[in-house]
């Protein structure tokens, strides 16, 4: 704990050592527990798993989180798990104020759906295998962001423990978020009254520059995501006896690309899906990187290159980097179809070549246009007339630029921040994307933002060997605690 905190800048009868106890305690008898269990679920998000209804994964992780919120005892809480038909379910809870109620709630949002399994885990570790070492908790989904709604409640009953006066805080639990949240709307939309005057979003499922201090997120890319499929046969013919003659699908994939990225230098070519960086953003850019220096390239796992070097990043420079992987539009290629094993890759032409491609924007750019920009691209004037077809994904979704944060929560993260890290609060954008966020701060446009999480150095979300920095987390959840009881009244 850092004792240079000033009395006046804690909530009224608010124990700062005592809360960070309780919430400790909370987390070692709880919530570890629980998301032990809940990591041994592949409780795989819509789009990875087309059964998901009939697997119910799903809907056994909404079921455990809700009992174990109803177990906390929060008094006069209330707990629904809303359903449409159709759509994925969500929790929803309300937590009423206990101080006096001026209107203003305090949302919190998680998730309970994760991404599928990807290969490359360590020996012992696998994505439904928890295991929890030298404290950090391994599998997937438990950082990403499965311990949100057990550390929302934990942040509430901390402050009831002691008394302290809060705001009322509800709580929004999808299951979709890795799909896009293409369900979230209507129940956003459903539960707009009952969710009332939103004042602060606090939503923990974001990332960390470090594990050394809070740290909030004060931008999201946006996300087309969707597959680009090239046929030219009905079927597979000798390549000995087509080739030269039959286009290789291949290439001619290869050939749309180029019309949306230069493969020398990975930058994105239709000048609509770029957008000016504003100044504070290019400002916090600046600090971050002073922070981080070069790990904010050096914590990716690198892989042996050219003569025995490593791998070399697309830029050494910080604010480059910073900048590169939070406002800038990036390519990725995350899936393949058409292509055999090279086990029993034979001498064949094949007859299509289909990408699954990822593209993230800067926050400022509309997903929706940009999508049907992607599309008009690479249909348009297919290279031999080829069979060309590109899918969005139905999770189309809008990045988020923070607004500007009002003095009481600056003033409050950095308080947090100090008190239970011993540092100052940092600010950094993310290159993830969160749907739901731009979607509140446009139906909620005065609502103030508290975006965080434990995503860390190496917690590799969605990759092999994901893990949740629990010590991280224990800190974390103390902020907000402290924070939501910082609301103005």
């Amino acid at each position: 704990m850092n004792a240079r905190i000033p009395h006046e800048a804690l909530p009224p009868s608010l124990d700062p050592q005592a809360l960070q106890a309780f919430v400790d305690e909370k987390w070692d008898r709880a919530i570890i527990p629980a998301l032990t269990d809940y990591i041994a679920i592949p409780a795989k998000s819509p789009a990875f798993d087309a059964d998901w209804a009939k697997n119910a994964y799903l809907e056994r992780v909404v079921r455990d989180a809700a009992q174990w919120v109803q177990a906390q005892k929060v008094s006069n809480l209330t707990l629904e798990v809303v359903r449409l038909p159709g759509r994925t379910p969500v929790i929803y809870f309300e937590a009423p104020a206990t101080r006096k109620d001026n209107g203003d709630t305090v949302l919190m949002y998680g998730h309970l759906d994760k991404q599928p399994e990807f290969s490359g885990w360590r020996s012992g570790l696998g994505p439904w295998t928890p295991k929890y070492e030298n404290g950090k908790l391994y599998g997937r989904g438990g950082a990403d962001d499965g311990y949100a709604v057990y550390a929302s409640l934990t942040a509430i009953l901390s402050l009831d423990k002691q008394d302290v006066p809060r705001p009322r805080c509800v709580g929004l639990i999808e299951t979709c978020e890795e799909s896009g949240s293409y369900d979230l709307l209507p129940y956003v939309e459903a539960l707009r009254d009952r969710m009332g005057h939103v004042a602060l979003v606090v939503c923990l499922d974001s990332g960390a520059g470090n594990y050394d201090q809070l740290w909030m997120t004060t931008s999201l890319r946006g996300l087309v995501a969707g597959t680009l499929e090239v046929q030219v046969l009905e079927e597979g013919v000798h390549s000995g006896d087509s080739s030269g003659v039959v286009p290789s699908s291949f290439r001619i994939l290869r050939h749309l690309l180029d019309r949306l990225e230069d493969s020398a230098t990975g930058r994105l070519l239709p000048h609509g899906f770029h957008c000016e960086i504003p100044a504070d953003r290019i400002e916090q850019v600046h600090a971050a990187a002073r922070i981080l220096g070069d790990e904010v390239w050096r914590r990716f796992p690198w892989s042996c290159g050219a003569e025995g070097g490593f791998v070399l990043p697309m830029t050494t420079e910080p604010e480059q980097a910073l900048l590169n992987r939070t406002w800038k539009p990036t390519l990725s290629v995350t899936g393949a179809e058409g292509l055999p094993p090279l086990t029993s890759a034979g001498n064949v032409l094949r007859p299509r070549t289909a990408f699954k491609l990822s593209l993230r924007l800067p926050p400022l750019v509309d997903a929706v246009t940009a999508a049907q920009e992607l599309k008009a691209l690479l249909e348009s004037d297919a290279p031999y007339n080829a069979k060309v077809l590109f899918k969005p994904d139905q999770g189309v979704a809008t990045g988020w630029n923070a607004p500007e944060s009002a003095a009481w929560l600056h003033e409050a993260l950095d308080a947090a921040s100090q008190q239970y890290y011993g540092a100052p609060c940092g600010y950094i954008g993310q290159g993830g994307t969160i749907p739901l966020m731009s979607l509140l701060q446009k139906g909620f446009p005065k609502s103030q933002f508290m975006v965080c999480g434990v995503l860390g150095p190496q917690s590799n979300a969605h990759g092999p060997n994901e893990f949740l920095h629990v010590p991280y987390g224990k800190r974390l959840t103390a902020a907000v605690a402290q924070t939501i009881a910082a609301l103005p009244v």
